[in-house]
């Protein structure tokens, strides 16, 4: 069998990150080791741990952070930590993800249909009420005759994508090795899409099983949009949402677009500052001029990351 290390990053979640944690020990095709990244939690997750705890399992391999990183950070040390260890793929899933119990055997199944290297396979994410959440991105990239062929294994439940996000990927060893780690100082939002887009763009493709579930239990199961969002706290993490997403168009897509992208943005900030809307116009603002103004600093990472291909 190969050898699966899952990443679980938490933070102040104690309750969801028993109910993943139980989840992926229950997996009908099991985990060699999970690493668990704790964002320096207050909530007693740390007390789950200790000698003689409900999780003292030798199994698990906790980690406990000095400060809280964000997801990105999370995420950058505990794909870091596999690295260094002797494996085969690494499962990749926040707190709030509850996979179904065949969720990792389904894909495990699927890379053995799949011809060829494989950069990381997405599960099928659903919401409390079974709607959709974190839709992978369809690979539209032509074949050598000019046409996409993103239904190559359609008759096996698999679709070739582009892009995913951190909530049960399943990500070859050897694509971390060629395209090293994801950015920490992106922080939040937008740092799964960058890594799995570096990932399906310099090392292999990646795929989509709909046959492998997973239940994304986030409290808010809407797509990411700031306008659709009222909490101040979370409004003002977007600027990072923002700053990411605007950076990424410039990686992935062209200049050109994320030049376009930031006229936009700066278009939008100012329409909300004239209807009074001054918290989204600032965030809005900030996070696309953060975008131009250290742009330059992600782009030299991810060069330095990918500089061992």
């Amino acid at each position: 069998m190969e050898k699966v290390i899952a990443v679980i990053v938490t933070y102040n979640r104690i309750k969801l990150l028993k109910e993943c944690l139980n989840a992926v020990l229950s997996q009908t095709y099991k985990v060699h080791k999970i690493v668990l990244i704790d964002n320096a939690s207050t909530d007693g997750t740390a007390d789950l741990f200790i000698k003689g705890g409900e999780y003292d399992k030798d199994v698990i391999d906790y980690r406990k952070m000095e400060t809280n990183l964000g997801g990105a950070g999370g995420f950058y040390e505990g794909i870091k930590i596999c690295r260094d260890m002797e494996c085969d793929c690494v499962w990749i899933m926040d707190d709030d993800t509850i996979p179904y119990t065949d969720c990792l055997e389904e894909l495990m199944s699927a890379r053995s249909k799949i011809e060829g290297k494989i950069g990381y396979l997405a599960s099928s994410i659903i919401g409390p009420d079974s709607e959709p959440m974190n839709v992978p991105a369809i690979d539209m990239r032509p074949a050598k005759n000019g046409y996409p062929h993103w239904y190559k294994y359609l008759s096996d439940g698999i679709v070739q994508i582009s892009r995913a996000t951190f909530v049960s990927i399943l990500v070859s060893y050897d694509a971390i090795k060629k395209c090293g780690l994801p950015c920490k100082d992106y922080f939040i939002w937008g740092d799964d899409s960058e890594y799995t887009m570096r990932i399906s763009k310099y090392y292999a493709p990646a795929y989509f099983v709909g046959a492998s579930v997973a239940l994304h239990k986030r409290f808010n199961a809407k797509k990411l949009d700031i306008m659709m969002e009222n909490d101040t706290k979370r409004l003002e993490m977007f600027r990072k949402y923002y700053r990411n997403t605007t950076i990424n168009e410039g990686l992935f897509v062209s200049q050109k677009q994320r030049k376009k992208l930031v006229i936009h943005n700066f278009k939008v900030a100012l329409q909300k500052l004239l209807k009074g809307d001054f918290i989204r116009a600032k965030v809005i603002f900030l996070g696309t001029l953060d975008s131009i103004t250290q742009r330059k600093k992600f782009e030299e990472y991810i060069e330095k990351q990918l500089s061992n291909r």
